[in-house]
């Protein structure tokens, strides 16, 4: 089955960007993402069967960041649940990229519920991008700590 066929709704996000090409770069020959429509002022991103689009809109906020697990976390942020073996492949292409990560990858809850890999960084225009891979995808939800069910 794939993320088209899903029975799991898709998301649509639109994102701000400040230079199109930058973006395009970036999404599309440094993450591999398959463009979409497009017009002057925006791109759509086929995101693994989700609709992200990259608006152009110079103006940016400055950044905010929340303490987790010892690192300071981008706030806003998104990105994919991805396979454990996607998010090294992954991780590898951007490294490969040049790619400067806000945390580099690594894994948390090692060994306890919930234990998953996770990167940030950020795209051209400074909007944060978190990859995660859950070692066990039953346990997306689950608090580390507490034992599963």
């Amino acid at each position: 089955m794939t993320v088209l066929d899903s029975p799991i709704p898709r998301f649509h996000l639109a994102m701000p960007v400040d230079d199109l090409e930058a973006a395009r770069h970036f999404y599309g020959d440094v993450l591999g993402l398959e463009q979409g429509r497009r017009a002057e002022s925006w791109v759509d991103w086929n995101l693994h069967g989700h609709q992200f689009v990259t608006h152009l809109a110079p103006a940016r906020s400055e950044q905010v960041h929340n303490p987790v697990d010892g690192h300071d976390v981008p706030v806003p942020h998104f990105g994919l649940l991805l396979k454990v073996p996607e998010f090294h492949e992954l991780a590898e292409r951007l490294r490969a990229a040049g790619t400067e990560f806000v945390i580099e990858p690594h894994v948390r809850f090692e060994g306890r519920p919930g234990e998953q890999w996770t990167m940030f960084l950020l795209d051209p225009a400074g909007n944060a991008l978190e990859f995660k891979a859950f070692a066990d995808d039953s346990q997306v939800f689950a608090v580390p700590g507490e034992r599963a069910s």
